[in-house]
Parts: structure tokens; sequence; C-alpha cells
């Protein structure tokens, strides 16, 4: 079954862009890893909401093989300093019980292409 994991992070409103641009210049090795369908980082729309990072993986198994594997360690190895976030994140886990998509492609403003 798929594996959907949504990393609540709460940035401080001073630190939103850096906090963007980590994504837009990050390295791209979650793509390469077994079993990973999608990512999408989802900016808040108020300033007291956390952003949204959602990974979609084929299954549980796929998503543990990312978080122990030396690929995640680099990816999360310079993090922003403390003062950059307002309190602490939240990792929630899911599995997929239905989902629709479209053909559309959609060109995000971060320039990552996706197909939905």
């Amino acid at each position: 079954m798929m594996f959907c994991v949504m990393n609540r992070v709460p940035v401080a409103p001073e630190w939103r862009h850096a906090f963007e641009e980590r994504f837009r210049r990050r390295a791209g090795q979650v793509e390469l890893q077994a079993g990973f369908v999608r990512m999408a980082v989802l900016r808040p729309m108020s300033e007291d909401t956390p952003y949204v990072v959602e990974t979609l993986w084929q299954d549980r198994a796929a998503f543990e093989a990312w978080v122990g594997s030396e690929d995640f360690r680099q990816a999360h190895a310079n993090p922003l300093p403390k003062e950059a976030y307002n309190g602490e994140g939240k990792m929630e886990s899911f599995e997929l019980v239905a989902s629709a998509e479209t053909s559309i492609s959609v060109k995000t403003s971060i320039s990552i292409e996706t197909s939905f």
C-alpha cells in the first residue's frame, strides 16, 4: 500500500524565503531512491500555519530505507538555524486509501514539473 509522509514545519516569517530556497536548490537525491513517487512542498497561506512537506512512497519500507540512507543524512546535514523555526515540527504518516489525478502537467513556481 502506498505510504505518505507529511512533515509540518513551522517556519518563522523572516526565514520563509530561505526555507523555500533550500528546496529549490536541493541535490535531488530523494528522486533517486527506490520506491519514491513524489514530493510536494506546500507554502501556508497564513503565517501561523506550518509548511507541509509531503512525500509519497510505494510502501513504508521504501520510506524507511530512505531515512536510513547516507543520501538522507547528507540532505539533512546543514539545517537552518534554530531561530528559523517557530517551535517543533511534526511528522505524520498515512496509508493512501484513494486518490484522483488528471493528466494535466503543472509547472510550479519552484521549477519542479509535476504531472497530476
